[in-house]
């Protein structure tokens, strides 16, 4: 249908008034026309617009400045929703999410993976049978954003990793499956996309978010802007080079940090322990089920005070603050945070990095660096995912259509 100058830039007020409201929540008339740029009589139009559709409501009286009392606007909290997935290495939590950044259903797993056959069938199921049980209407979820392991295109929606060259578009397969607004990404990325906006580092500019786990997934912020790279794949902390001949990693590369700094390094190191009869409370506990070791429960040894563990994540911590200094050194950030499973050793990994950089680093570029530990578990990748879905979702909206109705 043809949409004359005026309509198009109408729509695309629109959507910039919706994007808005959610980022900030609850405003008024005249602060909309301030950020769009546009006069008072012409948000009004577009504001009674939207509330006309279904997609704004009016949220009552501000505080006054000085004047009148301005009326608030802001999005109705059932109007608007997403799937958002993270996707690890053997298991995918998902959520539905508000456009309020509030979890509507609670985090669910599904036993999966990036080279599971069955992974958009699983996905949709389960997506499903959520909204069945929380009794959402299905026409208000309005996108699915997934993140995942391997070297991922977004804006193609392409995961290079998965080992099926038919199934690495992945962003294709999900938007036919779903019929939905799709958006694929690194799970680093994403991880660090929701830490820098609600957790440790969403007080600084420039920093560093790493998420510690089986591999080393890093996200870059510049000036408050995340670096995805010309195609997306910055950030790949986990092969940097460290150790000469080392030992073979799954990128086919030998002696990248991964394969000394990661959970992998730590499950390996428990095996030679095994192997060696080591002296360990450790060792001694999971003698007739080594498979179980995870490392969690080396992290939980070493709390209690077994010196094997401990050992093991000073060498893991040593290792990390290594490549450590070659991020620092490079980008002098703000802030450095650590997040995933690893993270949660806490002091016994912090120790060792301090001593890493002590060693490396140049002393006036370190000392300048805040490391801190993620408190956000689970959520920082499924707030990171649905903090970008629903941007994408925002800009390809029709909005020449209502609202879908709540029942």
């Amino acid at each position: 249908m043809y949409m004359s100058a005026a309509e198009t830039n109408k729509i695309r007020h629109k959507k910039k008034i919706l994007s808005l409201l959610r980022s900030n929540g609850y405003t008024s008339a005249p602060e909309l026309g301030k950020w769009l740029k546009i006069s008072l009589p012409t948000s009004i139009v577009l504001l009674n617009d939207l509330i006309s559709s279904g997609y704004v409501k009016n949220i009552g009286i501000g505080e006054s400045s000085g004047g009148r009392k301005p009326q608030l606007y802001g999005l109705p909290e059932d109007s608007f929703y997403v799937v958002s997935c993270d996707i690890a290495r053997y298991s995918a939590n998902f959520a539905i999410i508000d456009c309020y950044n509030k979890f509507v259903t609670p985090i669910t797993q599904i036993d999966t993976h990036i080279d599971d056959p069955l992974l958009i069938d699983k996905l949709f199921a389960a997506t499903n049978q959520l909204i069945i049980d929380y009794h959402l209407p299905e026409q208000r979820v309005y996108g699915i954003g997934v993140d995942m392991p391997g070297l991922i295109n977004s804006k193609a929606g392409i995961n290079y990793t998965i080992k099926d060259k038919k199934r690495q578009n992945i962003g294709r397969d999900l938007k036919q499956k779903f019929n939905k607004p799709v958006y694929i990404d690194n799970d680093a990325r994403m991880h660090a996309y929701g830490e820098f906006h609600f957790g440790a580092s969403k007080d600084y500019k420039d920093a560093i978010i790493i998420h510690w786990s089986w591999g080393l997934g890093l996200g870059i912020f510049v000036n408050g802007q995340l670096c995805s790279g010309k195609n997306g794949f910055a950030g790949e902390f986990s092969h940097l080079p460290i150790i000469e001949n080392g030992e073979l990693c799954i990128c086919g590369k030998r002696g990248c940090l991964e394969t000394i700094a990661s959970s992998n390094s730590i499950i390996r190191r428990v095996k030679q322990g095994f192997a060696d009869n080591a002296v360990s409370s450790l060792i001694n506990r999971f003698k007739d089920h080594p498979e179980k070791v995870t490392s969690a429960e080396v992290i939980n040894s070493a709390r209690e005070g077994d010196e094997f563990s401990i050992a093991i994540l000073d060498e893991i911590g040593s290792a990390m603050g290594k490549g450590l200094s070659y991020i620092i050194q490079l980008l002098n950030p703000e802030v450095i945070v650590l997040s995933g499973p690893i993270s949660k050793a806490k002091q016994y990994i912090l120790s060792p990095i301090q001593q890493s950089l002590n060693r490396f680093c140049l002393e006036k570029i370190s000392e300048s660096t805040l490391i801190l530990i993620s408190d956000m578990g689970d959520q920082s990748a499924l707030l990171g995912t649905s903090e970008m879905i629903f941007q994408k979702v925002f800009t390809e909206m029709n909005l020449t259509q209502k609202a879908q109705p709540k029942n």
